[in-house]
This record gives C-alpha cells, structure tokens and sequence, in this order.
C-alpha cells in the first residue's frame, strides 16, 4: 500500500510538473513569438525541474522494483 501511494504521489508531481510547462502556453499568458515574461521562465524551469525530478525518481522505483522481482525469481528457482 505505501508503495502504490509513494508511485502515485510522483506520478501526480510529474504531471504537474509537465502542467507548468505547457500552462503559459495553454492558458495564453505567453504570447506567441514575444520574449518570455518573467512567469513563463519560472514554470519552465520549476515544471521541468520538478517533472525531471520525479521522472528520475520513477525510473529508480522501477529500477527497483524489476532488481526485487528477479531476486524473488532466482529464489523461487532454487
């Protein structure tokens, strides 16, 4: 059960986290072909940060996860 929360919790980050990127262009404060307004550089940076962050932080979960699920193979052939 903390496991299936832990994976949600980065799962729901990553996608805020892709939402901060895309938002000065979805919702329209970025005008097209104008130099980025100060808010527009800090949810790229924050988005991209906090996307990469949990996306690397999945990969190690899984990561860990497959090693488990090997280690748990080995032994049940033994």
């Amino acid at each position: 059960m903390k496991a299936r929360l832990g994976v949600s919790a980065l799962v729901i980050l990553f996608l805020a986290g892709l939402w901060l990127v895309a938002a000065p262009f979805a919702v329209g404060y970025q005008e097209r072909g104008a130099a980025y307004a100060d808010a527009t550089i800090n949810d790229l940076w924050l988005g991209g940060g906090l996307a990469g962050l949990s996306f690397v932080a999945l990969v190690i979960y899984a990561a860990d996860a497959l090693r488990d699920l090997a280690r748990r193979g080995k032994h049940a052939d033994a």
